[in-house]
């Protein structure tokens, strides 16, 4: 049995494609959700077009520091183990949230193997506190799942090399599926009505966002664009703009479900973000990108334009750069979860 904790919205979508490999191949698993984040009407969609179950319990943890919430996970994750009528063979992991740390500390005293999808990936800037999450859950982890070449090559360098595999990125089968499926579920009309050539932003990190100065000076530069901007917000940022003088070309919305997103995706022009996975589905969108950032963990959506890292002071300039190279597939091929499936049931002789 495969014990899969879970927390946050980039989760749920990577663990409804992985759950259901795990489904057609005949792996049990049982799902733990840490309650770090919630979408119902998200979440209920995923289990019940992907045939995922639900999840065993949830821990309930909601918002808090890094500390705290990562605190209340590891007490009440290991309560869930000892609690299991049947002891786990692995404890899968996604990502680098405050969920994934806990849980692999948790599952690596308890002397469970760790395997953990969306390995290798580093940003090099350790006042992330991502980055602290990721290297530690690698250092632990027993299975490693890259979504790169350069992810297998800096675990080498770090000095991992058994049980690493390069699958691709699970969130690019989640892409393709749920991009086929999405105006089921979804609509954006009523958000942008029949707006065309409009930029998605998105905006979310602290740096960016809880220093008033650096907030107003993003916003002033997108202000003295031509075009239209789709700023759906997090709910964390709604004081923030209380105190800002909102450019007039930019619309704000209340956060997208996923389908939206995908939708918004598909519709918009460019795209202008300070997330990690938003930058990949640009670019499987065929949307340029530009990361309000110094750096980025996705290194090859660099190449050729088709993502640009800039910050307020040059964003100006590289909003108007276009892609110069053609289109080509990134992250592997939209079968990552199978062969995650296959190797684990391998590994595992499950």
């Amino acid at each position: 049995m495969i014990l899969t904790l879970i927390g946050a919205r980039p989760q749920f979508i990577k663990a409804a494609v992985v759950s259901k490999a795990f489904l057609d191949s005949g792996i049990k698993e049982i799902i733990v959700h840490s309650g770090q984040h919630y979408e119902e009407k998200m979440s209920q969609v995923f289990w019940d077009e992907l045939r995922i179950p639900h999840p065993f319990a949830n821990l309930n943890v909601g918002s808090g520091s890094h500390s705290a919430q990562t605190a209340q996970i590891l007490v009440g994750f290991e309560k869930i183990i000892l609690e299991l009528a049947e002891f786990p063979e692995a404890v899968l992991l996604y990502g680098d949230t405050n969920t994934t740390i806990a849980g692999a500390l948790v599952a690596s005293k308890m002397h469970i193997p760790v395997i953990h999808i969306e390995a290798g990936l580093r940003s090099f800037n350790r006042e992330m506190p991502e980055e602290i999450n990721r290297v530690i859950t690698d250092h632990v982890s027993d299975i490693l799942f890259c979504p790169s070449d350069s992810a297998v090559e800096q675990l080498k360098k770090e000095g991992i090399t058994k049980n690493v595999f390069n699958v691709g990125d699970v969130m690019y089968d989640s892409f393709l599926a749920f991009s086929a499926i999405a105006t089921k579920h979804a609509s954006i009309k009523k958000l942008v009505g029949d707006l065309k050539d409009f930029i998605l932003l998105t905006l979310h990190r602290p740096v960016n966002t809880d220093k008033k100065e650096n907030l107003e000076q993003i916003l002033s530069s997108l202000g003295q664009l031509d075009s239209k901007i789709i700023w759906p917000v997090h709910p964390r940022n709604r004081a923030n703009l209380n105190k800002i003088a909102l450019p007039q070309n930019i619309r704000i919305t209340e956060p997208l479900t996923y389908f939206e997103m995908l939708l918004a995706l598909e519709e918009c022009s460019q795209v202008i973000t300070d997330s990690g996975g938003l930058q990949k589905e640009s670019y499987w969108a065929k949307k340029p990108c530009i990361t309000l950032r110094d750096e980025t963990e996705w290194t090859e959506t660099l190449v050729g334009n088709w993502n640009q890292l800039a910050k307020d002071n040059n964003l100006l300039e590289k909003i108007n750069i276009k892609p110069k190279n053609a289109w080509s597939p990134l992250y592997g091929k939209g079968d990552a979860a199978r062969q995650i499936a296959s190797i684990t049931k391998k590994l595992l002789a499950i």
